[in-house]
């Protein structure tokens, strides 16, 4: 399969993605972006913003394998990864959701820490260990999850160690009016989020196109001087008196692989500060904690990350 090939079957996901979606393409680039970065994505929206529905229908514009899991308090590990159970007087592994392409985790700060942090090794190590065994999880493997805003009722906010494994944490916005307007007007003539098939949503790309974007981005050049713009900006959020915990050489180096994702999906074969300055949002924003003082003040980490960024010279 040709890198260049697979960058013109996955351009065409956001346009048949958008045949079931409204007004999303930031949340469709993030999972395309995190899929060719072997990453994950966590995404955030209050209810009603078609989180899942993005999800699904991302699957089947590619063609791949989905499973969903609705998190809820009494999500037990097991109940992800798989048990063991006897079958005809004999122990077998019966495997559990997580063994598909793309996981979507529904409503993943509704079940407890211990629940949320069976799918640390899973998100890792892309693979599972039950009962002493060591099983390996599909190829290509995404966890899409999804998350209310925390101040809602019921919700568990997500650990620091978990939160730092989702490479991009993206936002679903409540549409603009026009965008509204388009939603009902689907509706209307008979757009039925339950059949995607329907909806004219068809798979435009597959398995083999994704290892072969990944081979073409891997071929993406990083020039030095955009190598240390990377590690300034990294450096100038741990400098900054509003947080307590600044962006880690693990969310550097974050940074630095989903730029080279964007950089090959826009068509180029070297990264440009520009495309650090894209994702940084995205891929920072939510490893970064602050201190209680700021969040009292109404300070959003949004706001940091743009302080630091600016604070930092950018290469010529």
């Amino acid at each position: 399969m040709n890198p260049n090939e697979a960058r013109e079957r996955l351009s065409e996901v956001r346009r048949e993605v958008s045949k079931a979606v409204v007004g999303q393409d930031a949340a469709v680039s993030g999972l395309l972006v995190a899929l060719l970065c072997h990453g994950h994505v966590l995404m955030e929206g209050v209810p009603g913003v078609a989180k899942t529905l993005l999800v699904r229908s991302f699957a089947q514009a590619l063609a791949v394998d989905s499973k969903r899991v609705q998190f809820t308090p009494d999500l037990m590990p097991g109940d992800l990864t798989g048990s063991m159970v006897v079958e005809g007087g004999d122990l077998t592994f019966r495997q559990g959701p997580v063994f598909t392409n793309l996981l979507l985790a529904d409503e993943i700060n509704r079940t407890p820490p211990k629940t949320q942090s069976a799918l640390l090794e899973a998100m890792e190590e892309g693979q599972v260990s039950v009962d002493g065994v060591t099983r390996p999880l599909p190829t290509p493997f995404l966890v899409a999850a999804t998350q209310n805003p925390v101040e809602y009722e019921g919700t568990y906010p997500l650990p620091e160690a978990q939160l730092d494994r989702f490479l991009l944490k993206v936002v679903l916005p409540i549409p603009e009016r026009s965008g509204e307007v388009e939603i009902l007007q689907r509706h209307a003539a008979g757009f039925d989020p339950r059949d995607l098939t329907a909806a004219g949503l068809t798979a435009v790309a597959g398995p083999d196109d994704v290892l072969a974007a990944r081979r073409g981005v891997a071929d993406v050049r990083v020039d030095p001087d955009v190598v240390g713009y990377v590690v300034d900006v990294a450096r100038a959020t741990r400098e900054l008196p509003s947080l307590e915990l600044g962006v880690s050489p693990r969310g550097a180096t974050a940074l630095l692989r989903v730029a080279r994702a964007w950089a090959w999906l826009s068509g180029r074969e070297f990264v440009t500060p520009d495309d650090v300055k894209t994702l940084a949002p995205a891929t920072l924003t939510h490893r970064l904690g602050l201190r209680p003082e700021a969040e009292l003040e109404g300070v959003d980490a949004g706001q940091v990350l743009r302080t630091a960024l600016d604070s930092v010279p950018v290469p010529r």
